[in-house]
């Protein structure tokens, strides 16, 4: 894919976990893993990896499991935390790597979170954008969803199968420039959120609604990337994610107490409608080593809204402490 690949960026396929996963490689220097999240690919990192290498990092962006150019297993449960983490274990091992510092957004972000759990000797820190470490809640996610907003909030309308997957899929350049959008105030993406009759939209409802505020984010050479990255792959390896939250809970129950004590940084987004940087707050309590930022004016999409700041808070970070 060349479209909106950085210049001097290395594509190459690895075997790891039983997968084959693409992964864009810049620069040299101490590790930096690159962990996207849903609708995105390898590329959304396309603005970080030049300037990470230029501060002397060996930044590294995969296509995560289910997703673009890497294999996509069929079971649903070959989607869970296990073999998420593990996969980017595996990427360290195919590329001979001991440690790497590990970044996510949005669902890369809570895999991220989840390596000093899972993988405590390849994790030597971690950045969370947009998405911050969480507790484990009392209840299975998909029960506490489903009771506060209902069978068509867009997780728990993920979990029938087969529908969000061919809803988003009829139309993927729709499905693309809907979501990937600029941030509005928050009451305007609530009224959007919501149907006439004040049922909430799922996912699929948000796509096929017209008008939908803010802009595309996507330009034209970067829309052909994605759109051949989720036209090949189609959506089911992305929502098999979302279908293993219970599964999830489950796995992650022994890690219910524990601290996470590697050095962390976590960049909240103050327009954020879903991850609100109050959201972060609670990581004090159980991350011994944090900072924690917010970028003004951005929403959820941070890679593509506000890169440079984005950019110039881990370059700073990582320079302080992985220099």
């Amino acid at each position: 894919m060349a479209g909106s690949t950085p210049a001097g960026a290395r594509e190459r396929f690895v075997e790891t976990n039983g997968l084959r996963m693409r992964v864009l490689e810049l620069g040299e220097g101490f590790p930096v893993v690159l962990c996207h999240g849903f609708p995105e690919i390898a590329d959304s990192w396309r603005r970080q990896l030049p300037a990470l290498a230029a501060a002397g990092f060996r930044a590294i962006a995969p296509d995560q499991r289910g997703v673009g150019g890497t294999s996509r297993p069929e079971p649903v449960e070959a989607y869970d935390l296990e073999p998420l983490t593990g996969d980017l274990a595996g990427l360290l091992d195919a590329l001979e790597l001991e440690r790497a510092v590990f970044v996510g957004q949005d669902w890369g972000g809570i895999v991220a979170w989840q390596m000093p759990f899972f993988h405590p000797g390849r994790t030597a820190g971690v950045i969370g954008v947009n998405t911050p470490a969480l507790r484990r809640p009392p209840v299975p996610p998909i029960t506490a969803f489903r009771h506060i907003f209902g069978e068509n909030h867009y997780i728990v309308h993920f979990q029938k199968p087969g529908e969000a997957d061919a809803g988003l899929g009829r139309d993927v350049r729709r499905t693309l420039t809907h979501l990937l959008r600029s941030p509005v105030p928050r009451e305007e993406m609530t009224r959007y959120a919501f149907r006439a009759d004040g049922s909430i939209r799922n996912m699929v409802d948000l796509v096929e609604a017209d008008d939908p505020p803010g802009e595309a984010l996507l330009s034209a050479d970067d829309l052909a990337v994605y759109l051949a990255a989720w036209t090949s792959s189609g959506f089911t390896g992305g929502i098999n994610w979302y279908r293993n939250f219970d599964r999830n809970w489950n796995l992650t129950a022994a890690f219910d107490e524990r601290t996470i004590d590697v050095p962390c940084l976590m960049i909240t987004a103050e327009l954020d409608p879903v991850l609100s940087p109050p959201l972060a707050e609670p990581m004090r309590s159980f991350v011994t080593d944090l900072e924690i930022h917010c970028i003004a004016g951005c929403g959820h999409w941070t890679t593509h809204e506000a890169p440079v700041e984005l950019n110039r808070l881990m370059v700073d970070w990582l320079g302080r402490r992985f220099g």
